[in-house]
C-alpha cells in the first residue's frame, strides 16, 4: 500500500521517469513484499532550479539530475529493511538512467492502516 511520490528534474526522458518508477516500485515489491499490482505513484517533473539542495550533504555531492523520493507506507518494517530499500532503489535507478546513486534522495514517511482509502470515501483496512 505504498505512495510514492517523485520529484525530478523535467530534462529527464519519459523512459528515465519509467526507469525510475519502476525501480522504486520492484524495490518494494522485493523487500517491503508490496503485492506487484499495488502501484501507486505520482511523478513531478519540473524545472532543475526549482529542485533544491546543497552542492553535498553528508559528504554526498549532488547534481542536477538530484530527485527525490517520498514513500507513505504502513508502518512495520525494520531498520535493516528500510536501509535495503534505499540501498536497492538506488542501486536501481543509477542502474538504468542518467542519475547516479548520489542524486538519490528517499523520504519514508510511516503510517497506520486507518490511514489509507482506496475509493469511496471507506478506510478499507480499517
Amino acid at each position: 500500500m505504498p505512495f510514492v511520490q517523485i520529484y525530478l528534474a523535467d530534462h529527464l526522458s519519459k523512459k528515465n521517469k519509467k526507469d525510475i518508477s519502476t525501480a522504486v516500485h520492484h524495490s518494494l515489491v522485493n523487500i517491503f513484499n508490496v503485492p506487484v499490482d499495488d502501484y501507486f505513484q505520482v511523478i513531478h517533473a519540473m524545472p532543475a532550479e526549482d529542485i533544491v539542495s546543497p552542492d553535498s550533504y553528508f559528504n554526498v555531492p549532488h547534481t542536477n539530475n538530484l530527485l527525490y523520493i517520498r514513500i507513505t507506507a504502513k508502518t512495520g518494517r525494520t531498520v535493516e529493511m528500510k536501509k535495503q530499500l534505499y540501498q536497492s532503489i538506488a542501486a536501481k535507478i543509477a542502474a538504468t538512467t542518467p542519475v547516479s546513486e548520489d542524486d538519490v534522495i528517499i523520504v519514508l514517511v510511516e503510517n497506520e492502516l486507518a490511514d489509507w482509502s482506496f475509493g469511496r470515501g471507506i478506510a478499507q483496512m480499517a
